[in-house]
């Protein structure tokens, strides 16, 4: 449909973020320091967010656009409501020491939960997913080294959360340009029922995604 909908002049961005906290909808999102309108459908093309640009780098336009889906932003704002599911990038300077530490994390976003994960964080757009169960951090001493450093990270347990994570897992794939999957799953049968989420989201994406899986035995080995 035709309708009027913000757009943002990345020139003119000096990336403070204002809009994307005066964006009720969660529409804007920063990506490489700037803002970017991430969805269509979560724009009410009101503009509460212009008058919070320091630059004017966002004006009103009219063009071809999905309609506002007031649904899809209230649903959204559910998963990713409080402080602590906020959706944030998380940007890590290499070191050759850890100051006293055991270890360096490898994390690189946030929320990791796959029930949490906002299907248009602009850190999906290329990724190297890896979804893991949850105790594969804990039976596998290096995991973050090993699985985690370099890939985006989405962790879930299907026996405790007692769902089926193909739906939620096929609107990511479809959404974005994923370029691997790896599962890292443990040796225990519950653990199939994520693997098996993943084919079936893969399946249903209808795209040719690159997948491996990794299953951990729970005294801490690859097998």
């Amino acid at each position: 449909m035709i309708r009027k909908i913000i757009q943002i002049d990345e020139n003119k961005c000096n990336g403070c973020g204002a809009c994307v906290k005066a964006c009720h909808e969660g529409a804007i999102a920063l990506v490489d320091g700037k803002a970017r309108l991430m969805r269509d459908d979560y724009c009410d093309g009101l503009g509460d967010c212009l008058p919070s640009c320091p630059t004017g780098a966002i004006t009103f336009t009219v063009r071809e656009a999905l309609a506002y889906d007031e649904e899809a932003v209230r649903k959204g704002r559910m998963e990713c409501g409080c402080l602590g599911t906020a959706m944030k990038e998380l940007r890590r300077r290499e070191s050759s020491c850890f100051s006293g530490q055991d270890a360096e994390s490898h994390l690189s976003q946030w929320p990791v939960q796959i029930k949490l994960m906002p299907p248009n964080a602009p850190y999906l757009t290329g990724a190297d997913l890896l979804i893991a169960a949850d105790c594969t951090a804990y039976a596998y001493a290096s995991f973050h080294k090993r699985f985690i450093k370099g890939r985006i990270t989405l962790v879930g347990c299907p026996k405790l959360d007692g769902v089926d994570y193909s739906e939620k897992l096929s609107v990511i794939f479809a959404a974005n340009d994923i370029r691997s999957v790896t599962v890292a799953r443990m040796e225990v049968p519950c653990c199939g029922g994520l693997e098996m989420a993943v084919r079936k989201a893969i399946a249903a994406s209808g795209k040719n995604i690159p997948l491996e899986v990794v299953t951990i035995s729970t005294d801490g080995k690859i097998l």
